[in-house]
């Protein structure tokens, strides 16, 4: 039923500051705005990682109704190499802690969280798990 995480999307009222600030965060230009410039866009779209993973930003305006401008729910945490590095950067952008650096007990796996400049959840993880999937991707034979 599940086949993989397709697109997380985030709200932002000024898309323009949103993509300023994951460009430089993430070290890549957006790779698909909607409408095309010069129209402003309503929604723009990075692709992160090893798969590819959409992040996209959707105007506020568009935001279902009955959504928050307060930071909660669910938090969809994405694999970094060096996790206190990751969060040091985030927070020198100007992002808020959510979650402190936690080491989960009996595990490997650590994670913390951030607000973003524009009221989203950020979170980021070391995950071993997923390193073990992206190295037998590596040692499987391509077909």
């Amino acid at each position: 039923m599940f086949r993989g995480f397709a697109t997380i999307s985030f709200y932002a009222d000024d898309l323009a500051a949103a993509r300023d600030w994951y460009a430089e965060l993430l070290g890549t230009d957006v790779d698909f705005a909607f409408p095309p410039a010069p129209a402003p866009p309503a929604y723009i779209e990075f692709r992160v990682g090893d798969d590819a993973d959409e992040l996209g930003f959707i105007d506020r305006k568009y935001a279902p109704p009955g959504a928050s401008n307060v930071p909660g729910g669910a938090v969809m945490h994405w694999h970094v190499d060096d996790l206190p590095a990751t969060f040091e950067k985030l927070l020198a952008m100007g992002a808020k802690e959510y979650q402190p650096i936690t080491a989960h007990s009996n595990s490997d796996f650590t994670t913390a969280s951030v607000v973003d400049p524009f009221g989203n959840i950020l979170g980021i993880m070391h995950n071993p798990h997923y390193l073990e999937i992206i190295e037998a991707r590596r040692q499987s034979p391509t077909e």
